[in-house]
């Protein structure tokens, strides 16, 4: 614990000293929107290999997709984007999209079904993390030269098996759904990775805005498109810095140096809804807080001690202190406002529950490493779970790190424990349902890493088949009812346990108008903001 503590209070002078009050900040000029927000947990900035939150933020603002959301109408869902409209075959396994006309890239190269065809077999064929949420319509390298085809303006893809036409349009939303300019991306090709590493800090796509600098733990900088075929942002630059301390944003936004601080702690949010310059946002969001354990670990193999650790938690107690108004206790893998979520909470702070199942699990104590991201409310849920976990004779040992040091570590499953938040990457159950609760290779060689169920070394057996027919079950009812039974499985022997799901409180200059940071479904969009 004094090593925590050490930590967090070197983070605090480190942040203070680097990113921390500037002297003399102007106020922003009225066409740039300035942010401050926690972005150190971006590792590329190409739409086939992104699948953290804050690179999900950049790529909706810079790619076009095949369909979208309208982000001052959420509740509408899908919409056609660089697709004007598609058709769907009597069989039911193959969408033809007509792309819409005079959309130009960045580079003023025309969008079209060949860039379209070209991005989403790349993504496929590169099989980089979030590479499943094709894949899962049998797309292979393999294949894709037949099952991903563009013919004039029209581009078709053909699917292993009838899905709903829903679940595909909405699974193209994601991140990896993005368009990129072909000429572009393949004049920066470098030994046969088709424009990768150039992709990872550079952006070629067609919408409302492109990159002009990532600077790692530092800054974004988006450069407006004023071709965008919306219209050209009133926005012409927007800047994300990189500030770590709830404090510190606080500071800046009452300044005026910063027109939206995204990381305000409940006593922040508090303190700056007082000035009558900052306006205050609440919006439901998708994400989740869970712990996991891995199951290579024997002790927490054990299914009674993954249950008992489920009543280690003092989920009313952290709700209420330092995490008030910005979660609310959620035990279920999809999140309120999905089809199939349940209201369902099984656990409550049980010691002595946790100790019985301990004991016949023929546990006395153990010790374990558990990662977390260095952000202020998961370092106080892990100081939370340490607390409670040892009135239980297990010893939580606290690891901090950058989001990109501990996410590598989850991701080759090397971690005991993990501490940290998911978000959907597009509005359907199996969006959650495919990677808390399917495995269906859990060897070491798979490296399923955007696989949760993977990360964490769980093999969810029948469950893996349940997925599978709940995810091309046509009744909506029948499949809402197989999510829910899922869920409830999934609460009592998973190595999972979700804690809570994101209310985000946005803090902003009262002047600053259509900001919405997604909802429950979606990353931020910046090209309706205006001051």
């Amino acid at each position: 614990m004094k090593q925590v503590t050490q930590f967090i209070a070197a983070m605090a002078v480190g942040v203070t000293a680097t990113l921390g009050v500037p002297p003399s900040y102007a106020e922003t000029p009225a066409n740039v929107l300035v942010i401050a927000h926690r972005i150190d947990d971006i590792t590329t900035l190409d739409p086939a290999e992104s699948f953290e939150f804050a690179g999900s933020d950049v790529s909706r603002n810079v790619y076009g997709k095949l369909v979208n959301f309208n982000p001052l109408d959420l509740s509408a869902g899908y919409e056609p984007d660089l697709a004007a409209s598609w058709d769907v075959s009597e069989d039911g396994k193959t969408i033809t999209f007509t792309m819409r006309e005079g959309v130009k890239f960045h580079s003023g190269n025309p969008v079209t079904a060949a860039d379209a065809e070209f991005s989403l077999r790349r993504a496929v064929i590169l099989n980089k993390t979030p590479a499943f949420i094709l894949s899962q319509f049998g797309f292979t390298a393999d294949n894709v030269a037949q099952t991903i085809v563009a013919d004039g303006n029209k581009l078709s893809i053909t699917t292993d098996k009838k899905y709903a036409t829903s679940f595909v349009l909405n699974c193209l939303t994601s991140t990896i759904g993005g368009i990129v300019d072909m000429k572009t991306v393949m004049a920066n090709e470098a030994d046969g990775d088709m424009g990768n590493s150039w992709l990872k800090t550079n952006s070629a796509g067609s919408g409302a805005y492109k990159v002009v600098s990532w600077k790692p733990n530092d800054s974004v900088t988006l450069q407006s498109n004023p071709d965008f075929y919306k219209g050209a942002p009133a926005m012409k630059r927007v800047i994300v810095r990189h500030v770590q301390e709830s404090a510190t944003q606080r500071l800046l936004l009452e300044k005026g140096d910063i027109d939206i601080a995204r990381n305000l702690n409940p006593e922040d949010i508090a303190g700056a809804s007082k000035s009558p310059d900052v306006a205050i946002d609440d919006e439901l969001r998708g994400r989740l807080m869970y712990f996991s354990v891995n199951q290579k670990h024997p002790e927490l193999a054990k299914p009674n001690v993954r249950l008992a650790m489920k009543y280690l938690v003092d989920y009313e107690g952290m709700q209420n202190s330092f995490l008030k108004g910005q979660y609310t206790v959620h035990q279920a893998f999809l999140p309120r406002t999905y089809l199939g979520a349940i209201d369902d909470k099984p656990f409550n702070l049980d010691i002595e529950k946790a100790k019985g199942l301990l004991a016949e699990a023929g546990v006395d104590g153990f010790e374990i490493e558990v990662g977390v991201r260095e952000a202020q409310e998961r370092i106080e849920i892990a100081q939370s779970l340490q607390n409670t976990m040892a009135q239980a004779g297990i010893k939580l040992n606290i690891t901090v790190g950058t989001a990109k040091q501990i996410l590598t570590r989850y991701r080759a499953r090397e971690l005991d424990m993990y501490m940290g938040a998911w978000g959907p990457d597009y509005p359907d159950p199996q969006t959650n349902a495919g990677t808390f609760a399917y495995n269906p290779d859990n060897s070491d060689e798979k490296k399923a890493t955007g696989l949760l169920a993977y990360r964490n070394a769980w093999d969810p057996g029948a469950m893996n088949q349940a997925v599978e027919d709940a995810v091309i079950e046509g009744d909506r009812d029948k499949r809402k009812a197989m999510y829910e039974a899922m869920q409830r499985k999934h609460q009592m022997e998973s190595p999972f346990g979700v804690l809570y799901q994101k209310i985000e409180q946005t803090a902003r200059r009262s002047n600053v108008q259509n900001l919405k940071v997604g909802g429950a479904i979606t990353a931020v969009s910046y090209w309706p903001v205006t001051k």
